[in-house]
C-alpha cells in the first residue's frame, strides 16, 4: 500500500458543525498521526491542524467531506515522498 504524509489545516467558523467534524475525524482516526486545536477566541474561530499518513485517495476523501461541512474550511499540504507499506 502506498501512503503519503499530509497536513490538513482546518478553520472552524460555525461551531454547529463541530460534532460532524469530530465524527469524520474519528472515522479516519487510524490514519491520523496527530491533532492540534487552537481556539482563537478574539476572532470567534477555531484552528485545527491534522497530521495524517494515509493513501492519497483516503486523504482526498476526508478533505472533501470536511470541505462540505457548513462553516468549515480545509486545505491540505502533501509531502512529496510516497511510502510503501
Amino acid at each position: 500500500m502506498e501512503t503519503r504524509v499530509a497536513v490538513m489545516g482546518i478553520i472552524v467558523e460555525d461551531t454547529e458543525s463541530v460534532n460532524q467534524l469530530n465524527t469524520l475525524l474519528h472515522e479516519y482516526g487510524q490514519y491520523i498521526v496527530g491533532r492540534m486545536g487552537i481556539p482563537y477566541r478574539d476572532k470567534g474561530i477555531h484552528i485545527i491542524s491534522i497530521a495524517i499518513d494515509a493513501p492519497q485517495n483516503t486523504i482526498s476523501s476526508l478533505t472533501g467531506k470536511i470541505g462540505k461541512l457548513p462553516g468549515i474550511g480545509v486545505k491540505t499540504a502533501y509531502s512529496n515522498k510516497i511510502y510503501h507499506e
